[in-house]
């Protein structure tokens, strides 16, 4: 029963009756007013609530994106270990454990001999290495039992692993001078063109140098003092001046590769900061090295050429690509959405191709700082994607994309159908709203693959070319100028280069050093990094450069 209707039953006057409904009804009406301003007070707290599990989450998201950067293994396999940060200084420990138990073994029992503990196996020397043998004959001919010859029956070979540092050594040119009394004339054997005419510096040397300062990302003051070790002065100064010279020697030859880049039809293009020295200001800015790389799925030797640039503007990209036309693999950064629209209005066909990796990325990233299970299902999804390319990997193009038409695109819609399903179920401001969006929003062109044979599925051919230089900046720390970053990337672009086609960089570059003075514009083709043996290859004498 109602508390009014109760009134009713109780024993009073008309005036007491109606007193009492009044204060019973104002109570009630008090208590209605506090009950829904304790509603609004949780519905607002709870909006507060999931405001905050919103930014939590993307803070989780976020720190958990930072540590891996810093500390983790830069690979997305879902299933791969986390690797140790004190991975080698572990082993390093073991091994001096497992040495002073050993040492501790043979010094309390020397009396009863202890099998030794058998070692795991270990994989064999590579075999183009030099050897040098060492024969160790017995110190006796004769068996110390009984006297008589020994006969050989077989050998026991074991092989250790050495190096020899830096070596330098001097070249002495002769060039003995024979003069005619007759003509009273002086003949002589010619000095052979030099990289650097009349400088102190061997081909080797200049190797040396250049390899160990773009390639190993040395600094020269580093190489100054390896020099000081066996007493050999060579000043920062020279070094850089060698370093310069060469540069600008070499400079042809990355022109010529960029001229090839440019006539592929799909490209990979990225980008990554570089401090460079500001003068007068005592501080650094920020400067950018692009990197353009050919696709692998594409016939022809493969090339990554680099371009320093003073900022990460989309018009650099449009500067250096100029008219070129094709299918770009690029990230989602907004320089190259200014890119594609220039070439939209200009009629150029320049498309742009999403990259899957950077799409699964937002996904393991997530499915890391959470375990979500949505991100989990897409990885699992994607990982169908790659499982399938690696299927096609080996195939001709033709059949790849036939491969894609039967498996692929079916993967796709019905990826597609998942993730617009899933994100009407997910709440905004998410990281995983953010990574839905950002998917779906690219959709377009990360789909843009599946139609062709040859079209590649992410970008990771350029990062992980790009990513050696973008470590070796911790040693280098800036570059000097704005020309020392443009010859940084030429040189950075050949040694790349030879790294893609399997030669080594060291071998190609010192065989290149010697040629290049003599050697005919006309066959610059016959120097560039690709698949070719480093041998003599000598220019006709006849030609002109």
């Amino acid at each position: 029963m109602k508390i009014l209707d109760q009134l009713d039953d109780l024993n009073l006057d008309t005036a007491a009756k109606t007193q009492v409904a009044a204060l019973v009804q104002a109570l009630l009406d008090q208590v209605k007013k506090e009950a829904e301003r304790y509603e609004t007070d949780i519905q607002a707290k709870n909006i507060d609530i999931q405001t905050k599990d919103l930014k939590i989450q993307a803070l989780i998201l976020e720190l958990a994106h930072m540590r891996r950067l810093r500390y983790g293994v830069k690979n997305e396999a879902l299933s791969g270990l986390q690797r140790d940060l004190f991975e080698e200084t572990c082993t390093e420990d073991i091994a001096a454990l497992e040495a002073e138990v050993e040492q501790a073994d043979e010094q309390t029992s020397s009396a009863v001999t202890k099998p030794k503990r058998p070692r795991a196996g270990r994989q064999p020397l590579p075999p183009h290495l030099p050897r040098i043998e060492h024969r160790h004959e017995p110190a006796s001919c004769q068996c110390g039992q009984c006297g008589k010859d020994l006969v050989k029956i077989g050998e026991d070979i074991t092989e250790q692993l050495d190096v020899e540092p830096a070596k330098f050594f001097v070249h002495r040119h002769i060039r003995p001078q024979y003069a005619c009394r007759n003509c009273e004339t002086i003949t002589a054997a010619p000095v052979p063109p030099a990289i650097i005419d009349g400088g102190m510096a061997a081909v080797g040397l200049l190797t040396w140098v250049l390899i160990s300062k773009y390639l190993d990302h040395l600094p020269l003051y580093r190489l100054e003092q390896i020099a000081a070790r066996d007493q050999v002065i060579l000043a920062r100064s020279t070094l850089a001046e060698w370093v310069g010279r060469a540069g600008v020697a070499l400079q042809p030859l990355v022109d010529r590769l960029i001229e090839l880049l440019l006539k592929r039809g799909t490209l990979h293009a990225d980008e990554t900061p570089v401090p460079q020295l500001d003068p007068g200001s005592g501080k650094t800015k920020k400067a950018y090295l692009w990197a353009y790389r050919s696709n692998d799925l594409e016939e022809g030797p493969r090339i990554i050429v680099f371009d320093y640039r003073g900022g990460r503007s989309g018009e650099h990209a449009r500067q250096f690509l100029g008219c070129w036309q094709g299918h770009l693999m690029v990230d989602d950064y907004g320089g190259y959405k200014a890119l594609f629209l220039t070439a939209r209005q200009e009629a150029l066909p320049c498309i742009e191709l999403g990259c899957w990796a950077h799409a699964r990325r937002k996904f393991f990233d997530l499915h890391q700082a959470n375990a979500s299970p949505m991100a989990l299902e897409a990885l699992t999804r994607i990982g169908q994607l790659y499982h399938i390319e690696q299927q096609g990997k080996a195939l001709s193009i033709g059949a790849r994309q036939q491969l894609r038409v039967e498996q692929s695109q079916p993967a796709l819609n019905a990826l597609h159908e998942w993730l617009i399903q899933t994100r009407i179920k997910t709440a905004n401001g998410g990281g995983s709203a953010k990574a839905l969006d950002y998917t779906l929003k690219r959709w377009s062109s990360l789909i843009r693959y599946a139609e062709t044979g040859h079209l590649p599925i992410d970008n990771n051919p350029v990062e992980n070319a790009i990513r050696p230089i973008a470590l070796g900046k911790k040693n280098w720390l800036f570059a000097g100028s704005e020309r020392a970053g443009q010859r940084a990337a030429a040189i950075q672009t050949l040694l790349g280069t030879a790294k893609l086609n399997g030669i080594d960089p060291a071998a190609w570059l010192r065989d290149t050093l010697e040629k290049l003075p003599t050697w005919p514009n006309s066959r610059i083709d016959e120097l560039l990094p690709f698949a070719r043996p480093v041998e003599d290859i000598k220019p006709d004498q006849d030609e002109n450069n």
